[in-house]
């Protein structure tokens, strides 16, 4: 029995250590992975991921577990060059990670399969979470200027972008029967 358990713990690591397997995410096939860990989007990041997250690329993939294919690029933001890291499942995006001070200050989830803590995730209608903008909804800026950007009940770091069709002035925020239809098209995570 004793040679089984030891065969068991040294298996995994002489495969690891074979060329052409060393890139496999063994992780993935242990026993308490089986089940899948779903990423959550909390006051403190978005799973691992959090505003103590190097913004580099190798601590991004770690943080994500290797869930997913992470690559970095650069954008002009206030006059600078700012670096961000993108994160695709299936060469979608799934998540878009921004930071400042050599940490992560800004996470955009748009991958449906994420959700809040209260269950909020990308799909969801404006009348599932919200009765009313009034109190907890502005109009979005910058890139996302054509929706509308809610804070998460009792949040500091959390939002949701809705998005929908709407033909009313673009610097007005629609009404709220109109908002009820619009879906959240991405969570917003901030330090």
């Amino acid at each position: 029995m004793k040679s089984l358990r030891l065969l068991l713990c040294v298996f995994p690591l002489a495969l690891t250590g074979c060329s052409t397997l060393g890139s496999v995410n063994w992780s993935a096939a242990y026993p308490w992975n089986w089940f899948g860990s779903s990423t959550v989007v909390t006051e403190q990041g978005v799973g691992k991921l959090t505003a103590a997250t190097p913004l580099d690329e190798n601590a991004v993939s770690e943080a994500l577990d290797g869930d997913y294919r992470v690559r970095s690029g650069m954008k002009t933001a206030n006059g600078g060059i700012v670096r961000y890291f993108e994160a695709l499942n299936d060469d979608k995006l799934a998540l878009v990670i921004n930071g400042d001070s050599g940490t992560v200050s800004r996470i955009d989830v748009l991958d449906s399969n994420i959700a809040s803590a209260e269950g909020v995730m990308v799909g969801t209608s404006f009348g599932d979470v919200f009765d009313k903008a009034y109190g907890n909804c502005q109009k979005a800026t910058g890139d996302d200027s054509a929706g509308v950007e809610c804070k998460a009940k009792g949040s500091l770091h959390i939002s949701y972008l809705f998005n929908g069709e709407w033909s009313g002035p673009e610097e007005l925020m629609p009404p709220d029967d109109t908002l009820k239809n619009w879906k959240v098209s991405k969570i917003i995570w901030r330090r």
